[in-house]
């Protein structure tokens, strides 16, 4: 049976794994199917026998089919942990444990890049979203970035995308903002850029079964309203 709770270390994209009897550390077989051992992280109590010190960082929480994983990620104190797994190995082996292989996805980070479309009169451009986290709510345009696709590209599609508008970014700096909203541990960036643009909402082009509708409002009125962490962080400099 899987421990309850174990400890993820990770030092230079390798982690430590160790057999079903606690023995490490084990290395994955890419592409392999089939097991009959399975890798895991190991427990506290493991990594104290084989005398590896390491600093506690934070704890996720993997729930699957009714039972509740602890993962509690820390940094190992070793200088260089040659004989580790390199941690993108372990998804294409189904000998390695789920809880190893859902931590690691968790542990990457999600891109989101949006945009602050302003106007000469210090209003900013909202949408109404209709499907998603903020349904019913206004939000900056923007979404998920693709994969292997720079953020300042990543808002200009999404804003054509979703409201038919073809932007030019102004010359500033994006507010970064980087955020874990629960226990699950997934780590949220965002890059949120500025563009101006002086026309009127009817001008726009919605994509109506993602954005109900478009308006502008003053700065403050934006932030106020704005449920999305990362849009009023961006808002606030605005202020």
């Amino acid at each position: 049976m899987h421990p309850s709770e174990v400890v993820y270390l990770e030092h230079d994209g390798k982690v430590f794994l160790v057999n079903e009897k606690g023995d490490g550390p084990q290395q994955p077989v890419e592409g392999r199917m089939t097991s009959e051992e399975t890798f895991r992280f190991p427990t506290k109590q493991e990594l104290q026998e084989m005398d590896l010190d390491f600093i506690e960082k934070e704890t996720l929480v993997l729930r699957y089919t009714g039972i509740t994983y602890t993962v509690v990620k820390a940094y190992p104190k070793v200088e260089w942990p040659r004989d580790w797994a390199w941690k993108d190995q372990c998804a294409s082996d189904n000998g390695v444990h789920p809880v190893v292989r859902g931590a690691i996805y968790r542990s990457l980070h999600r891109l989101v890049s949006k945009v602050m479309v302003c106007n000469d009169g210090g209003q900013v451009l909202m949408g109404k979203v209709e499907r998603g986290h903020f349904r019913g709510f206004w939000t900056l345009p923007g979404g998920y970035m693709d994969h292997n696709e720079h953020p300042t590209v990543g808002c200009v599609r999404e804003t054509q995308e979703e409201l038919g508008l073809t932007i030019v970014l102004d010359d500033v700096e994006p507010v970064i903002t980087q955020r874990v909203f629960n226990d699950e541990g997934i780590s949220f960036v965002s890059f949120t850029y500025r563009a101006t643009w002086n026309g009127e909402v009817d001008e726009l082009t919605l994509q109506t079964e993602e954005i109900s509708e478009a308006a502008w409002f003053p700065a403050q009125q934006a932030f106020e309203q704005a449920v999305s962490h990362f849009d009023r962080e961006a808002l606030r400099s605005l202020l």
